[in-house]
């Protein structure tokens, strides 16, 4: 029996962290160290930024200069594959602490210089896009390098994949793998986890019960951008539970421009006081689809999935109701097809299914199901988090009770007709067989009598 004061020896302790740059150094230190170390790792992590298979060498705070200007990045990776390599350089960032443009410019310019491939930045900070760099830089700078960006909850997700989905080969690398992992969820480890919608929530959320927003306010800007760093930190820490990747579901032109998806928030906070996303969760029916209501402090989680394909309609209504849980509450159901529109919540459907279906004559083609949670709106310094916590607890409640139970419809595989035989035994009379009109015996021709002339 191992006494209770006594603490396990780990690879990366977290206990001595006397200060931020001591934090800073530290998770630099391991990440760099378990990408050299655990192959698997390594190449899932820096794949992404172009880099080969091969073998990973990492360095910490290298000293160089630019023209007469000293520089030390935190880190920098090389990889070798026969005669060519490929290198980068990297700045990390733990806790709050944020990337300055004009220190990731200047290692821009430093990789240029040195003939490096890319440049790569590590903070707390989410972009709201996959891709997208959260910092402003010069474009004539990142034409040059390209820069890449990872926020630590993405780099603890990559690892966990990889751990538990993937694997890893070596037992040894995997518990090397499993320590950083440890460490960077750690508090002390600088690593947070998503827990501030930023300075103008406050405000933004009072405006919008007041119906009072404007959309030049900067603040209306900053929580849209806020709100879909929340819902890719959601998705990461969802896949991470799940074990696959899920991620927010965006069109194409606002996949290759941030801007416009902002502009979209934007449009809708001001209109409805609303802020919404799609989550593409793999092997789904259909896309999650969550919206946060400011003004009525309701959050809606719902999916729209295609009716099956029964004749009647009650029956389409009966064939959704037996996927869903019988203790769901606050769900409501809609149904929808061509000239049709019919809602209601799920106790009363439970009660009567021709709710939904009261004319047999128009058809259904699809339901959208919402769950209607309650806003965190806790006071003071936890309105913030509690927002936050709400929308992750939400979105994973829908999934686990609603959203994984659905199953698409698919119609019957088609019966054998039966053999004319067996037609024969079932049927009193087969196709065949003679009338009451017909004679077992040929028929004769009877001659007509003659006639005189």
């Amino acid at each position: 029996m191992v006494p209770k004061t006594w603490h396990e020896a780990r690879l990366i302790p977290t206990s001595g962290i006397g200060s931020p740059i001591e934090q800073e150094r530290r998770a630099t230190s391991a990440l760099l160290a378990v990408i050299g170390a655990v192959d698997e790792f390594g190449r899932a992590l820096l794949k992404p930024c172009g880099a080969p298979a091969g073998h990973i060498e990492t360095y910490v705070e290298v000293p160089f200069e630019l023209g007469k200007k000293p520089l030390r990045p935190d880190g920098l990776i090389r990889v070798s594959r026969g005669k060519k390599q490929w290198t980068a350089l990297v700045e990390v960032k733990t806790s709050s602490n944020e990337l300055g443009a004009e220190q990731v410019e200047n290692y821009l310019d430093l990789a240029k210089d040195n003939g490096y491939d890319a440049v790569i930045t590590i903070s707390n900070e989410i972009p709201p896009v996959l891709g997208s760099h959260p910092l402003v830089l010069d474009k004539r700078k990142v034409k040059n390098v390209p820069v890449y960006h990872f926020s630590w909850v993405r780099i603890v997700s990559i690892a966990l994949m990889q751990k538990e989905v993937h694997g890893v080969q070596d037992p040894d690398q995997a518990w090397i793998l499993g320590e950083l992992i440890r460490y960077l969820e750690h508090d002390n480890s600088g690593a947070l986890a998503f827990t501030d919608m930023g300075s103008s929530w406050t405000k933004v959320r009072e405006d919008a019960r007041k119906g009072v927003l404007r959309k030049a306010d900067p603040d209306v800007v900053d929580v849209a951008t806020k709100f879909d760093a929340l819902i890719r930190y959601t998705c990461l820490r969802l896949g991470q539970k799940l074990g696959t990747e899920v991620f927010p579901q965006l069109p194409r032109r606002q996949l290759q421009n941030p801007k416009e998806r902002t502009a979209e928030l934007v449009d809708e906070l001001v209109a409805d006081s609303c802020l919404a996303a799609k989550i593409r969760i793999p092997d789904t029916v259909a896309d999650l689809e969550v919206k946060c209501d400011l003004r009525g402090q309701q959050i809606h989680v719902s999916v729209t999935v295609p009716a099956s394909g029964h004749t009647r309609s009650e029956t389409r209504v009966r064939w959704l109701m037996r996927q869903l849980s019988d203790d769901l509450e606050n769900v409501v159901i809609e149904a929808s097809g061509r000239g049709r529109k019919m809602a209601a919540p799920i106790n009363e459907i439970r009660t009567d299914e021709k709710v939904l279906a009261p004319d047999p004559d128009k058809e259904i083609s699809r339901f959208k199901i919402t769950h209607i949670y309650p806003m965190g709106v806790a006071k003071s310094t936890r309105a913030k988090s509690s927002f936050i916590d709400s929308v992750g607890t939400s979105i994973d409640d829908f999934y686990g009770r609603v959203l994984q139970r659905l199953k698409p419809w698919t119609p019957p595989a088609p019966k054998l007709r039966a053999k004319p035989e067996e037609r024969v035994k079932d049927d009193q009379y087969a196709s065949t067989d003679l009338s009451s009109m017909d004679s077992s015996e040929p028929a004769t021709v009877s001659a007509a009598p003659a006639t005189e002339t």
